[in-house]
């Protein structure tokens, strides 16, 4: 038992540091969580957002107008994800008619 586990120990080691030498390139990204209270200097930045000609068609499908008040959100909406704009369960979940229009 004993010559299996430092059998282990020594495998475990080989592939540390050969993962140390065959991925110098992680060492070109940030490493996420060091300084939670500020964005490295070389993060990706969104500059602008464009939203394609039937976004809001397709972010309001199923919704009547007036359109509330509640859904202005949609003109801060930036490039992240949002289940809003997007079907979700078909049958009887499909309150807002995704799957009745196709």
């Amino acid at each position: 038992m004993k010559v299996h586990f430092l059998t282990l120990i020594g495998a475990l080691g080989c592939c540390a540091c050969l993962l140390a030498v065959v991925s110098p390139a992680a060492a070109e990204y940030p490493i996420a969580g060091v300084t939670p209270d500020r964005r490295p200097d070389n993060a990706p930045v969104i500059d602008d957002v464009v939203k394609a000609p039937g976004w809001y068609a397709q972010a309001l499908t199923g919704i009547s107008r007036p359109y509330p008040q509640s859904l202005r959100f949609l003109e801060d909406q930036g490039n992240w994800y949002t289940p809003f704009n997007h079907p979700g369960p078909e049958g009887r979940y499909d309150i807002r008619g995704w799957y009745s229009n196709k």
